[in-house]
C-alpha cells in the first residue's frame, strides 16, 4: 500500500471529475498542514486518504487510519462528516437505548404478509485499537482474542459459538455462506483502505444457537452486532440486542468521541452507528415514480435484499433509517419503526386491502 501522501495528493488532484467528499473537504491548505502529522498508534493521513485517491469515484474517500484520527485529522474528517450526515454542527447526544421492558412497539406486521424479517446492526471499535489499514497482524489476533472472551461470556438465549476465518473448513465455509453469514474480502474501497490486511487473520464469526444474535469480528469495523430474526417483531430484536451491548461493554471499552458518539472505520457509520431494516414486500409502492420521495419523507432508505446498489428480488426490498448521527439509538429505532409503519399503510392502500 502506498504510504506516499504527496503521491496520493497528486492522484486525488488529477481526478477532476472526482466528487467524493475527499476532494471537496481536503483543501491544499488542509492538505499541508495535516500531512505531517501522526497519530499515537502511528497513523497518517496517507492512511486516512488512500481509499479515496486510489479510487477517485469514491462517496466518501475517506476512513479514520485509527480512533484518534478523528481528532488529529479533525481539520479534514469533521467536515465530511457534516456533509456526509447532512448536520450543521457536531453534537451527537449521549448513547440512548431506552427500557427495553418499555418499548412501546413490537410486532409490525402482526399478519405476516408483508415483513420477512427483522435486522438491528451495531458498529463498536475498540478504544486501544487502530483501525484496519495501520494494525498490525499480532495486534489483530490480540483484538479477537480480547473480543471472543467477552462474546463467551453471554448467557442464555445469547450464548452461542465463535468460529475463526483462519483454518475454516470448506463445510463451515459453506454452511455460513448458505446461511449468509460470512462476510468476504471482495470491496475494492475497502482493500485500497487496508481494510483486508492480513486477511483473513484475527477474523471470524460468532453467533447464537437460534441464529438470532450475530457478531462479525475484525470484518470493517473491529465488531459489528447484529440482531435478526424472521417476521416482524421489531421489539424483540431490539431488546435482544440492547441486552447483549449492556452485557459486553461491562467487559470492553469502545472508542467514543465527545460530539460524534460511537466512533466506527469509516465516517458514514459512526455517531450511534445504528441500523435498523426489514425485508419487505411491497411491490406495489415500489413501482411507483414517488418511491424514493416516499423514503426520503419518511427518512428511510431504500436498498435491494443484497445490500447497497443491488436490486430488488420479487418486489421485497431492504428499508432501514437513514439517519445515524444527532439522535439517540432509542429515536433512531422510532424513526425506522414509524416509516415502516407509514409504508406498510401505503402499500395496503395501493392493493386495495382494508
Amino acid at each position: 500500500m502506498s504510504t506516499d501522501v504527496e503521491g496520493l495528493w497528486k492522484k486525488l488532484q488529477a481526478a477532476k471529475d472526482s466528487k467524493s467528499l475527499l476532494k471537496k473537504h481536503l483543501t491544499e491548505a488542509k492538505f499541508n498542514a495535516l500531512k505531517g502529522k501522526k497519530t499515537s498508534m502511528g497513523g497518517t493521513l496517507a492512511d486516512c486518504i488512500r481509499s479515496g485517491c486510489e479510487n477517485t469515484d469514491s462517496g466518501v474517500g475517506i476512513y479514520a487510519c485509527d480512533p484518534e484520527g478523528y481528532t488529529v485529522f479533525a481539520d479534514v474528517l469533521d467536515e465530511v462528516i457534516k456533509d456526509y450526515h447532512k448536520v450543521d454542527k457536531l453534537n451527537h447526544p449521549e448513547p440512548k437505548f431506552g427500557d427495553i421492558t418499555k418499548l412501546g412497539f413490537g410486532d409490525l406486521d402482526p399478519s405476516g404478509n408483508m415483513i420477512v424479517s427483522t435486522r438491528v446492526r451495531v458498529g463498536r471499535s475498540h478504544a486501544n485499537f487502530g483501525f484496519p489499514g495501520v494494525i498490525k497482524a499480532e495486534d489483530r489476533k490480540e483484538m479477537e482474542r480480547i473480543s471472543v472472551e467477552a462474546l463467551k461470556t453471554l448467557t442464555g438465549d445469547l450464548a452461542g459459538t465463535y468460529y475463526p476465518l483462519e483454518g475454516m473448513t470448506e463445510a463451515t465455509q459453506k454452511q455460513l455462506t448458505d446461511d449468509h453469514f460470512l462476510f468476504n474480502d471482495s470491496d475494492r474501497f475497502l482493500k485500497a483502505a487496508g481494510g483486508y490486511n492480513d486477511w483473513p487473520i484475527g477474523r471470524g464469526i460468532f453467533f447464537n444457537k437460534n441464529k438470532t444474535f450475530l457478531t462479525w469480528v475484525n470484518e470493517e469495523d473491529h465488531l459489528r452486532f447484529i440482531s435478526m430474526q424472521k417476521g416482524g417483531n421489531l421489539g424483540e430484536v431490539y431488546a435482544r440486542l440492547v441486552t447483549a451491548i449492556e452485557k459486553l461493554q461491562e467487559k470492553l471499552t469502545f472508542a467514543k468521541r465527545k460530539g460524534l458518539g460511537y466512533l466506527t472505520f469509516c465516517p458514514s457509520n459512526l455517531g450511534t452507528t445504528l441500523r435498523a431494516s426489514v425485508h419487505i414486500k411491497i411491490p406495489k409502492l415500489s413501482q411507483t415514480p414517488e418511491f424514493k420521495e416516499f423514503c426520503d419523507k419518511h427518512h428511510l432508505q431504500a436498498r435491494g435484499i443484497h445490500g447497497e446498489h443491488t436490486e430488488s428480488v420479487g418486489g421485497v426490498y431492504d428499508i432501514s433509517n437513514k439517519h445515524r448521527l444527532g439522535l439517540t439509538e432509542f429515536d433512531a429505532v422510532q424513526e425506522m419503526r414509524r416509516g415502516v409503519e407509514a409504508v406498510i399503510k401505503e402499500e395496503t392502500k395501493l392493493q386495495g386491502k382494508k
